[in-house]
């Protein structure tokens, strides 16, 4: 039912990934039932489908990019909406049986964009073992723990449940690299506004006029709505033809913000409201302030406009 807090969650599994590791920073989650899937699709299918309340998948890296099957997900089929997003830095380690030496490493385990992530470390701890690619960090784990690869590079959490010492830790190239992760939900209303929250939309121009995406972007800037992220996804049906995925600063409820999605549904081909939800704080490159509106842009200068208009519209004097 909308409203109800979520007891059964579902993240992109198996079980020992970033994925589980970020579900557990979400209080309900540690309380309630956490399932693995076995991927994107059918983690937010248990959810269209009732057999789970929430899913934790991620939406994009901060070295890799968007994570593509996420975003078409969100962009077709029955709606869903995000409700929070969770943002946690990508720490990578090294891990092998106990006993093992680091100079006798032959073989490691890994997820190719784990590999990709700590390919420096590699070339300059161990340039002359072989990478095994795995489908993911827990299979890396399991595979060392198991005796296949000599060690494997993985996240803590799939180390600590294989039980494999930590042989060095904060391997990654990039120390500061962050995924960031939503947790989705059939449509209900959305949490309250915090004063410091993102909304996210698909958002689908109409390909024959000219200047479709400037006037969307318009939209928002107009009213002073700050985008924080603007992505772009082909929708299948032809060569050229995209949804665009936005991020704003503010809320729904929000007088402003609300004003430029009645503006985008009057110009866009269509819309898709993908959550207000609060915005993540205490990683790394999300420390920011909100951005302020710009004078005359804020709620209370629309609704002391407004008001100055029924004034005007009434015959009273302004």
């Amino acid at each position: 039912m909308p409203g109800t807090p979520p007891t059964r969650f579902v993240y992109l599994g198996p079980e020992g990934t970033f994925a589980e590791q970020a579900l557990r920073l979400v209080p309900a989650a540690e309380r309630g039932s956490r399932s693995p899937a076995r991927s994107v699709p059918e983690a937010l299918d248990a959810v269209r489908i009732g057999e789970a309340d929430a899913a934790l998948v991620p939406l994009e890296n901060s070295i890799g990019g968007a994570v593509g099957v996420t975003f078409d997900e969100l962009a077709d089929g029955e709606p869903l909406v995000i409700t929070r997003e969770v943002v946690l830095p990508v720490e990578f380690v090294l891990a092998a049986r106990a006993g093992t030496e680091l100079d006798a490493i032959g073989t490691v385990a890994a997820h190719p964009q784990a590999s990709t992530q700590c390919r420096g470390w590699l070339r300059d701890r161990l340039p002359d073992a072989v990478v095994v690619d795995k489908l993911s960090n827990s299979a890396a784990a399991q595979a060392a723990a198991d005796g296949e690869q000599d060690a494997a590079i993985c996240a803590r959490v799939a180390a600590a449940r294989h039980r494999l010492p930590v042989l060095a830790d904060k391997i990654a190239d990039h120390g500061d690299a962050v995924t960031r992760f939503v947790l989705v939900s059939r449509p209900g209303p959305p949490p309250p506004p915090t004063g410091d929250d993102l909304t996210s939309l698909a958002v689908f121009i109409a390909h024959d006029r000219v200047g479709a995406l400037l006037a969307v972007l318009t939209e928002l800037a107009v009213r002073g709505v700050n985008l924080t992220r603007i992505g772009s996804r082909p929708t299948g049906e032809a060569l050229g033809r995209y949804a665009f995925f936005l991020d704003c600063t503010g809320h729904v409820a929000d007088i402003r913000l609300g004003e430029a999605l009645q503006g985008l549904r009057r110009i866009c081909a269509d819309v898709r409201f993908l959550g207000s939800y609060p915005r993540h704080r205490g990683a790394a490159g999300v420390n920011e302030r909100p951005v302020p509106a710009p004078a005359g842009l804020a709620d209370a200068d629309y609704a002391d406009a407004a008001a100055w208009l029924a004034r005007v519209r009434t015959g009273e004097q302004t």
